[in-house]
């Protein structure tokens, strides 16, 4: 596994790695056919002989690539037919459009002889204008008509940068994409038009990657898997760091301990509930693993903190939104230890966010990790709908001086250099009470490991999403914890096979 799988490219970026693979000697022409070639393995996948499937082209080299597909279905011995609404305009299109060699139907006469699958080659992922006319029609109409659709590169419609719906947007049963995916095929609404995403193999060298300004990453294992701290033969638990989560008032506990038993399933050696006075006896009666200590105040959390062993501290899950809890935030930013603000621990900012982000940068280069939902982020850094999510946690991420998680079913990891991974791993279910909370914990007890904020938070993403999978419908927030053995396990396993893979490459 290596960071470079993790890519994904913008339009922009793919029409670059293009341009490089073209100057390099592979004619476009050739791109264009192996893309072509890619779309209709998707098709004949599965479907049987005898089928009628439609190709939609459009003017652009998406068109030619269903070109390039038609013609290859109707050699592999099916029912093929063209639509389109005007000729081809670039060159290597043209020519595959004169390769197919027959005359197009007009694409608003697409569903003539009732075809069973609709291959979408309209427009590629560098759409930059909203789908109107017949287009738009037929956009429409197809999405209406239950055909499964494989779309070529992305679902027409969708901006390949942001994931947007520009105009309206094709319902791809799955899409066959090229070379690395797009932010768009991960980002809402995008993800859920495109549908199961497959990248092909056309020739473009990894090495391209090297010569572009890659910012964008799907957060996978590949991204983080070399950080991850796994446990060492000649390791112990004071090797493996002692998170502190610090735990609201009498009736507002439990959000804490979630986080905390979190932070002890993804491999803290050591983790203890910093709890008020009046809340000791709950915690106590609730805990086992998690360690308890008495926390007076702000005063009382510097003294737990001022043991350096003590080197990640979560504080935030209903903690109160008061001048208590920024109180609490600043003796945690000033001890030196990784930290990470959830939940209360923002929303008691939100009047004066500067105050917050002036707290973190006057620690440079401590590592802090905060993680907003859609109305703690709002509240934090407003909300400027011209922005797609990426943009907008970069600029939160560099306005703060933080790793921030923007979560939501994309959850987006940002840091202040521009650095993104998103997710596209979780499921509806993981939305429940409390779910936040564990994600802050495992976040806390993969800094208290040792590993960097992007890595550790883009992990913990990962590894929550996979726990909701494991969990399945119906889970709650305390099942995370427990199946987060099992998601660590396959992790392991998953990884020694791509070692295996690499070495026997090697030979």
């Amino acid at each position: 596994m290596t960071r470079r799988s993790s890519a994904l490219l913008t339009p922009r970026a793919m029409a670059e790695a293009d341009r490089l693979t073209i100057a390099a000697g592979t004619p476009g022409a050739v791109l264009m056919h192996r893309a072509g070639v890619a779309v209709a393995d998707a098709v004949a996948r599965a479907t049987a002989l005898g089928t009628r499937i439609v190709v939609l082209c459009g003017p652009g080299n998406n068109g030619g690539d269903g070109y390039v597909a038609a013609r290859v279905l109707r050699e592999r011995g099916f029912g093929v037919t063209v639509a389109a609404s005007r000729p081809p305009q670039a060159p290597d299109a043209a020519a595959a459009a004169e390769a197919w060699g027959r005359a197009p139907v007009p694409l608003r006469d697409w569903a003539a002889g009732r075809p069973a699958v609709v291959v979408d080659a309209l427009y590629g992922a560098g759409l930059s204008r909203a789908i109107a006319g017949v287009e738009a029609d037929v956009v429409a109409a197809v999405n209406a008509s239950g055909c499964r659709v494989v779309a070529a590169d992305i679902a027409s419609g969708i901006d390949g940068e942001t994931g947007a719906v520009r105009g309206v947007a094709m319902m791809a049963r799955e899409t066959a994409t090229f070379f690395r995916r797009k932010p768009g095929h991960l980002l809402m609404p995008g993800r859920l038009h495109c549908g199961t995403v497959r990248v092909a193999d056309i020739g473009i060298r990894p090495a391209v990657l090297d010569g572009l300004a890659i910012r964008d990453f799907a957060n996978d294992p590949a991204l983080w898997c070399d950080h991850f701290p796994f446990p060492r033969a000649d390791g112990h638990k004071y090797h493996r760091g002692h998170a502190v989560v610090v735990s609201g008032g009498l009736a507002r506990t439990g959000a804490a301990r979630l986080a905390a038993r979190g932070a002890l399933r993804v491999g803290a050696g050591l983790v203890t509930l910093a709890s008020p006075p009046e809340a000791l006896a709950v915690n106590a009666s609730h805990l086992t693993a998690v360690m308890l200590e008495r926390m007076d105040g702000p005063a009382g959390l510097a003294a737990i903190l001022s043991d350096r062993r003590r080197n990640a501290v979560c504080l935030g899950p209903a903690l109160g939104t008061g001048e208590a809890t920024r109180a609490l935030v600043a003796e945690a930013l000033a001890s030196g230890a990784a930290t990470v603000i959830d939940a209360d621990g923002l929303t008691a900012f939100a009047e004066e966010p500067s105050a917050l982000f002036a707290g973190i940068r006057a620690w440079p280069g401590r590592p802090v990790v905060l993680t907003p939902h859609g109305g703690e982020f709002a509240r934090l850094f407003g909300a400027d709908p011209a922005l797609s999510k990426p943009e907008a946690a970069r600029r939160a991420a560099a306005l703060s001086g933080a790793a921030v998680i923007f979560k939501g079913p994309d959850t987006v990891v940002a840091m202040p250099d521009g650095t993104v991974s998103i997710a596209a791993n979780a499921p509806p279910w993981l939305a429940t009470a409390g779910s936040g909370d564990v994600l802050a914990g495992i976040v806390t007890g993969l800094l208290a490991q040792g590993m960097a904020p992007f890595e550790a938070a883009s992990a913990a993403v990962w590894l929550h999403g996979e726990a909701g999978q494991a969990a399945g419908l119906g889970l709650i927030a305390e099942d995370l914890p427990e199946v987060l053995p099992r998601v660590l396990g396959a992790l392991a396993g998953r990884l020694a096979e791509a070692r295996e893979a690499d070495a026997a490459d090697d030979d």
